[in-house]
């Protein structure tokens, strides 16, 4: 499934785009003002579309998106300038994911007034027509129980980046699935802070018998990272095939070129850091982070060893 992030930034696309074309001449600076953007933000994605089009993907095929001096240029883009119809079998595909995601208990009451609009249309026979039937993984049922009664949970987990379990009591929020896993949205009273935790990472999930007061105004149930002060951080070069890093993780970019950017990574383990650099290989380069490059060759040496 795709990130938050880059959801984000599929959606202003398309909303930037029919704009642009409805208005010729447009500014960077109005663009950027209208839809929240940097100038750099702007080039990145005017580079994407650039490389977009119909099937085919010819030459004639794609559209254009640049800037000339001031002006931001769309051409070859006037399948954006009104809205889709959508085919039969793109409707369906609409209609279960939105039905997945509702059945989940992420879906907002404007998506589940679309999807009814678009069964009106598809099948007007009614909701038996189609029936989308999802696996929850075991611990979904008891987390979401314990959310919906203020039950406090202890949870056995094991961290990504330690590989050591650890026992935690939390106050369960939301339970919530997206990028193809399903999350906890939690008050972790071990670290008295806002914690989001993978399913598949829990081992054991016991209701203790204590109680808490949900907040009237929990944090959205999405995952998502805040830097401390006391997380690691190192500068990263990504190459070309590298670039989604920048759209996956939460990274400031601080430079980007035709070959590739820069960004700016920071994590609670240099060991989070040094796995995704080791996944990367080639294509990426640790530019500066002592803790990461020492967490990396110890990474590096103990892959090595298994196959001496």
């Amino acid at each position: 499934m795709t990130s938050a992030k880059t959801a984000r930034r599929l959606n202003r696309i398309l909303a930037m785009l029919p704009w642009v074309i409805a208005h010729p001449g447009v500014s960077v600076e109005e663009l950027c003002d209208r839809f929240d953007y940097t100038k750099s933000e702007l080039v990145n994605d005017l580079n994407t579309v650039f490389v977009c089009g119909l099937p085919g993907y010819g030459p004639g095929d794609l559209m254009v998106a640049y800037i000339d001096e001031d002006e931001v240029v769309v051409e070859m883009a006037d399948y954006f300038a009104r809205p889709l119809r959508l085919a039969p079998h793109e409707m369906l595909v609409l209609i279960a994911s939105g039905r997945a995601l509702l059945s989940s208990g992420q879906g907002s009451d404007v998506l589940r007034r679309a999807v009814d609009k678009l069964e009106a249309v598809l099948l007007p026979d009614g909701e038996e027509s189609l029936v989308v039937d999802l696996a929850e993984p075991p611990l979904v049922g008891v987390l979401g129980a314990a959310a919906a009664e203020g039950q406090v949970v202890r949870i056995e987990h094991v961290p990504i980046a330690s590989g050591v379990p650890k026992t935690r009591d939390v106050e369960p929020w939301a339970v919530f699935s997206t990028m193809g896993n399903w999350y906890v949205s939690a008050y972790c009273r071990l670290v008295q802070d806002e914690r989001v935790f993978r399913l598949d990472r829990i081992r054991t999930a016991d209701v203790t018998g204590d109680t808490f007061d949900p907040p009237s105004d929990p944090p959205e149930p999405l995952v998502r990272y805040t830097p401390s002060e006391s997380d690691v951080r190192a500068t990263l070069r990504l190459g070309s095939s590298a670039r989604w890093v920048a759209d996956y993780y939460p990274v400031d970019v601080i430079a980007v070129d035709d070959t590739g950017l820069t960004v700016r990574f920071s994590a609670s383990d240099a060991a989070i850091i040094a796995r995704l650099l080791v996944r990367l290989g080639d294509t990426a380069e640790l530019i500066d982070g002592d803790a990461v490059a020492a967490s990396e060759a110890a990474l590096r040496k103990r892959i090595l060893a298994r196959y001496s």
